[in-house]
């Protein structure tokens, strides 16, 4: 079958379409004819080389997000048949070739049915994001009892899904943007107050925001160093939840207010196997709310076709995107 292989680390020259084997049915899994997926910035990481760690095999076939209809379902697959049109994460990381291609391999525990009335394109914007915003934001008790919700980050793939959540739950949301003209993109998808990230210190608009009090929850999707400002905007014995923890730093400012500090990585249980079937459910009130019309997905205005990968690469770092980049199959 053809696919879009990776043959080594370096810049978007890196790609090139050859021609791969099919993949095997195993149970518990099935075989999708990929009608489209999308680009998320781990992808970018995987190529450049600093995620090199979590790259399936060379010749390498990325990417995590997936929509397209079962071709093949394996032994103990009891929740979906062939003809299915389904969406999902499909490998793309660890040991699991990903959805570049024209048929993908995937766990039956990782996909729910494709929403109604939207298509294969737009499904596959929808996965990792949306998986990422509810672990973040909708496991447990997290959203509990706050009042005030602070998004870095908001106008971003994961940050504008966590907004229209935040919402849902109740919760007055405010968020952080990098330059003006993004203020308006935020409030469409439900950010109440938008702060722009350097016009104020966090001491500032943690007053200005909180009386002083500081937010109830701060979900922080730039993290590194960025979360010594979340744990400042915190209120005291608040909830700080980031998508990036890899940093090293003090954490006296979180000790000093008895904060609690949640690190959501979705692509475990793929790499893992650990919380397939959690999240595969989670798609299914993913799917729900997308036909309730509950939530809903800020689309770049340009989409790319798989052997487009390389340019879909450079239009995502040279940071002309707006929104979340489609990628559509023509194999």
């Amino acid at each position: 079958m053809k696919a879009i292989v990776m043959t080594g680390f370096g810049g978007p020259e890196v790609f090139a379409q050859a021609e791969v084997p099919y993949p095997e049915l195993r149970p518990g899994h099935v075989i999708v004819r990929v009608a489209a997926s999308s680009l998320n910035p781990l992808e970018i990481k995987i190529r450049s080389g600093i995620a090199a760690g979590s790259c399936p095999p060379m010749p390498a076939v990325l990417n995590m997000d997936f929509s397209g209809t079962i071709a093949e379902v394996g032994s103990g697959v009891s929740k979906f048949k062939a003809g299915d049109e389904v969406f999902g994460i499909g490998g793309g990381v660890g040991k699991m070739q990903g959805a570049l291609a024209e048929y993908v391999l995937a766990d039956a525990d990782l996909i729910a049915l494709k929403p109604k009335g939207i298509s294969h394109e737009t499904a596959a914007l929808y996965p990792l994001i949306s998986i990422t915003a509810w672990e973040a934001l909708m496991d447990g008790s997290v959203l509990e009892g706050a009042a005030k919700v602070l998004i870095h980050g908001v106008t971003g793939g994961v940050g504008h899904i966590a907004a229209q959540m935040a919402k849902m739950a109740g919760a007055q949301v405010y968020g952080t943007v990098t330059s003006v003209d993004k203020v308006s993109l935020a409030k469409e998808f439900g950010t109440d107050e938008v702060i722009i990230a350097g016009a104020e210190t966090p001491d500032e608009y943690k007053e200005r925001c909180t009386g002083g009090q500081g937010f109830d929850l701060v979900f922080d999707t730039v993290g590194g160093q960025n979360l010594a400002n979340s744990f400042i905007a915190s209120r005291i014995k608040g909830t700080v939840v980031t998508t990036n923890g890899r940093v090293s730093m003090d954490l006296s400012p979180m000790h000093q207010k008895a904060l609690t500090l949640k690190v959501v990585f979705m692509a475990i249980p793929l790499v893992t196997g650990n919380g397939r079937k959690e999240q595969g459910e989670i798609l299914h009130f993913i799917a729900k709310l997308i036909e309730e019309g509950k939530l809903r997905i800020n689309k770049d205005v340009r989409s790319f076709c798989f052997d487009e990968i390389g340019d879909a690469h450079r239009y995502f770092e040279e940071r002309k995107a707006k929104g979340k980049i489609s990628l559509v199959s023509r194999f």
